[in-house]
């Protein structure tokens, strides 16, 4: 089901004129947070929708190589959208918060037509340099434009792309809560910020769908940081001492760190914003996928063909724009595969609940010590375990 989403909404990416084979090039240019490439996870997204998608090209240690169109469709598959005619990306990496308005307006002073921030912590300076630049187009990735008082605004020259996070998240707290073997699962932020908290509240909210018992004991721990592995590692090992079984993160580069410590106890780790199973097949359960790279693509894509415009793009499940990769990780083998194909199926129940609106995802702890969903029954959930 969610493949046929996919290869809908791809299909719609490809508009003929942005299909056009002799188009001028185009530059674009990125901003990356401080997670930087090689995140494998946020930042790495943003830059698959630009240098694989929309540019068709692979970075290496040398520079860009083409990458072959068999490498290309086997990588991506239906998101393997036709390229853009972008030829050579140009991409800053910011060490801390004080560079990403000096990058921005690099990126606007090499000529780039459209610069892409990547992350809520470049808000600030994108609307800066927004407003100092009105001919420059800008993509804001994973916040909306603020005033100076903290309230949404619109700019033209804007696009400000945000994800339902906590719609995904309620998918990968229904499945902790439904392959737990411990009763006892985790969360893992970075900063402690109203965005990480989407995650934390939507995943209680799954976990008390179907397992009332580990949502009151879910194990929570921030580490404070977006960039630092070894914090990752520490807190991580600290979940799975205290008996949890699975631990979803949403903490940027220290959740690398939650996946090894996921390796070192031989637990099972849910990973977030692109698919890491790759890096712990056996340990990465699934992860919860925010479509950085298609929010770059489409954007790209419209730069290209003349038809980009400022405002606010809202992407949950019913766009696509976040969902759960292809269960995976063999580390609990007492898990038997039809134990997990009814936990999918029961994932597939809320999935379609949330997307007819018969399911409202809480997004902030407030909202959750409010949520009254309909009971599992109802739903027809499987697997939903007694309170």
């Amino acid at each position: 089901m969610r493949l046929a989403r996919l290869c809908a909404l791809a299909a719609l990416c490809c508009a003929p004129a942005a299909c056009r084979k002799n188009a001028p090039p185009h530059t674009v240019g990125l901003a990356l947070d401080v997670g930087g490439r090689g995140d494998q996870s946020f930042n790495d997204g943003a830059l698959r929708g630009l240098e694989t998608m929309a540019a068709g090209l692979r970075y290496t240690p040398r520079g860009y190589e083409p990458m072959p169109d068999a490498e290309y469709r086997t990588l991506l598959g239906p998101l393997a959208l036709p390229h853009l005619g972008i030829p050579r990306p140009i991409v800053l990496q910011g060490k801390a918060q004080e560079d990403y308005e000096p990058n921005l307006r690099l990126l606007v002073d090499q000529g780039a037509e459209l610069v892409v921030a990547v992350g809520f912590m470049m808000e600030a300076a994108t609307r800066r340099v927004a407003r100092d630049n009105p001919r420059a187009k800008f993509l804001l990735i994973d916040s909306p434009v603020l005033d100076d008082a903290g309230k949404p605004i619109t700019l033209p020259n804007v696009r400000a792309v945000v994800f339902r996070e906590h719609e995904g998240s309620f998918l990968a707290g229904a499945l902790a809560g439904e392959l737990t073997r411990t009763g006892k699962v985790g969360f893992v932020g970075g900063m402690q910020l109203p965005l990480i908290q989407k995650f934390e509240v939507g995943f209680r909210a799954g976990l008390r769908m179907v397992n009332p018992a580990a949502a009151r004991e879910v194990l929570v721990a921030y580490t404070g940081t977006f960039d630092d592995e070894r914090k990752g590692i520490e807190v991580g090992q600290d979940l799975y001492r205290r008996g949890c079984d699975i631990v979803f993160h949403g903490a940027g580069l220290d959740g690398l760190g939650v996946i090894k410590a996921a390796q070192q106890a031989g637990r099972w780790v849910i990973g977030v914003d692109s698919d890491q199973s790759h890096v712990a097949p056996r340990n990465v359960l699934t992860s919860m996928i925010k479509h950085a790279d298609l929010a770059v693509y489409q954007a790209v894509r419209d730069a290209v063909n003349g038809s980009f415009a400022g405002g606010d793009v809202v992407l949950g499940l019913r766009e696509s724009g976040v969902g759960l990769s292809p269960l995976g990780g063999e580390a609990d083998a007492a898990v038997t595969a039809a134990a997990r194909a009814a936990a999918l199926k029961d994932v597939e129940v809320l999935r379609a609940a949330v997307i007819s609106g018969r399911i409202v995802v809480p997004a902030t702890p407030q909202e959750l010590a409010r949520f009254d969903p309909p009971p599992p029954e109802a739903l027809g959930l499987a697997r939903a375990r007694e309170p």
